[in-house]
């Protein structure tokens, strides 16, 4: 049977070789068309998968997040993901998911880390600012209170944020309040897809590629042909 599929892919091969070359055009504009359509189902689909990323993200559900998310990264490992990002006004093409980021849960886990150091604070009273947890909370109520927003809203956590930021750092703070906000960084995802995948997609992109050199190569050997013949006659002439 390995035999016999060998010479039914070798005679198939032969056939699509002795093609004309305006044959082989047409097959290769309606490939990339089919091509084209895979490309757009499998873009569909990362969106749906991101999403539903979001959504979880949106309902504070670890579990669910952390499920979306293996789902997405193994089917953006297994398809061709043509994406369309805008960085800055610039939209640039990339593969995979582009970057994104999971906000509600950051702002949980930098509000608790804010809540636990509030608590922590409390228990230390060597700090020369006093409990500066305290003088940023009364700054950033006031500041909630005049403009309409509070715990735990992201401009308030920006709020505080702002806020430590001016007071000193002093060694035995270190250990138990200031610097314990969790990095955006690990909040931010970015699932890159392969450049090619024997996917439906990389296989018509596969054919599409294998049809064009054939046309490139019969393009070149119909110019050297051509070149020749007119050296030819312009040899005969003389």
């Amino acid at each position: 049977m390995g035999g016999l599929s060998k010479n039914n892919l070798r005679q198939t091969l032969a056939k699509v070789f002795r093609l004309s070359s305006w044959k082989l055009l047409l097959v290769l504009v309606l490939l990339g068309f089919l091509t084209a359509i895979f490309l757009r189902f499998d873009h569909i689909k990362m969106t749906e998968l991101r999403d539903a990323v979001m959504a979880a993200d949106a309902a504070d559900n670890d579990e669910e997040i952390a499920k979306s998310l293996n789902e997405l990264h193994a089917f953006v490992l297994k398809h061709i993901v043509f994406n369309a990002i805008e960085d800055n006004g610039v939209q640039t093409i990339t593969f995979g998911t582009g970057p994104f980021y999971l906000e509600n849960q950051y702002l949980r886990k930098a509000n608790e880390a804010i809540a636990a150091a509030q608590k922590e604070v409390e228990k230390h009273s060597s700090n020369p600012n006093g409990n500066i947890y305290k003088k940023v909370s009364a700054v950033c109520d006031a500041q909630g209170r005049k403009y309409g927003y509070s715990y735990p809203d992201k401009r308030y956590l920006n709020c505080w944020i702002n806020e430590l930021a001016t007071y000193p750092v002093e060694e035995n703070m270190d250990a138990y309040g200031a610097a314990t906000l969790p990095s955006t960084e690990l909040f931010r995802y970015e699932f890159v897809s392969p450049l090619w995948y024997p996917c439906a997609s990389g296989i018509t992109m596969l054919i599409c590629f294998i049809i064009l050199l054939v046309l490139v190569i019969r393009f070149i050997i119909w110019l050297i042909l051509r070149v020749a013949l007119l050296v030819v006659e312009h040899s005969i002439k003389k």
